[in-house]
């Protein structure tokens, strides 16, 4: 069984956007891991995405880059907005007086 370039390329091209998510945030703090997870798997759906709709503006070999950021950029969103929703404490009930 051999790897194909697909899983290494969008690898190279989550860790990029993730970087570049990090350098306009300034922090990801723990997040870090799932917005790359994210980013990884939206880059390579991006590119079979971009394949099955023959969209193919700028490729490296096999693999279609607008499609990959695109996807990339969703998933990073995604995880981001999520993370975000999940980090509000629930708040306290509100006393109504007599």
């Amino acid at each position: 069984m051999t790897l194909g370039p697909a899983p290494v390329l969008a690898l190279l091209v989550g860790i990029f956007h993730v970087s570049l998510y990090v350098l306009i945030r300034g922090r990801a703090g723990q997040r870090l891991p799932i917005l790359v997870l994210a980013a990884f798997l939206g880059a390579w759906a991006g590119d079979a995405v971009a394949g099955r709709l023959d969209v193919d503006t700028l490729r490296i070999g096999d693999f279609r880059l607008i499609g990959a950021s695109v996807l990339a950029w969703v998933g990073i969103i995604a995880a981001a907005l999520l993370a975000v929703l999940g980090d509000r404490e629930p708040r306290p009930p509100m006393d109504v007086g007599p």
